[in-house]
């Protein structure tokens, strides 16, 4: 039973964190705030987590299993690849807009003054988002026989730019701009890429 009350903790913790980013936008959060809204003593935040970083390091897992477990669903259910494209771009729009304060993860806001392994981390993230989509359009013409109107890095780094885009104009907006706004409009600027 004591496992199960310390995953809890743990949870409760990186929920805290999270909601914190949120409200705390432009403020350093401390393990002295963090224990404070979570109700328990620093001491304790470090009886589950060994540092802040670590803390930051259970988001980071968080987004990534979340994203590249639904961008895997996406890969078995869908074979048409704008289809797929277009899936995994609003996933992670969305994605951000339900998770404002992971969000600020997402675009290392949140992680500045923090360790360089975890915006190395985070870089790393969207090299592999990048690489997923670059490997959709690959196999199109495999799969589909069909090309594309520019090279597949292109057009997999130009989504992944746009992601970027959005996700910072929705921390620059105050959490006001949400990032799947116009999205059905904007994505036919891709699906012409796939003529």
């Amino acid at each position: 039973m004591p496992a199960v009350k310390k995953t809890n903790r743990r949870a409760q913790i990186l929920q805290a964190l999270a909601g914190m980013l949120e409200t705390h936008q432009g403020q350093r959060i401390t393990t002295a705030k963090l224990a404070e809204k979570v109700g328990v003593s620093e001491a304790a935040l470090y009886r589950h987590f060994p540092s802040k970083a670590r803390m930051f390091e259970g988001l980071i897992e968080f987004i990534e299993e979340t994203l590249f477990s639904r961008i895997n669903k996406i890969l078995n259910e869908e074979k048409d690849s704008a289809a797929r494209c277009q899936l995994i771009l609003h996933l992670l729009l969305g994605f951000a807009e339900k998770n404002p304060g992971i969000t600020r993860i997402l675009n290392g806001d949140a992680l500045m003054g923090e360790q360089d392994r975890l915006r190395a981390r985070i870089a790393k993230l969207f090299e592999r988002l990048e690489t997923q989509l670059k490997q959709i359009l690959r196999e199109r013409k495999l799969r589909e026989g069909k090309t594309l109107t520019a090279e597949e890095g292109v057009i997999a780094n130009l989504m992944i730019c746009y992601v970027d885009g959005r996700i910072n104009q929705y921390i620059r907006s105050g959490f006001n701009r949400k990032p799947t706004e116009q999205f059905s409009e904007q994505w036919l600027t891709f699906k012409h890429m796939f003529a």
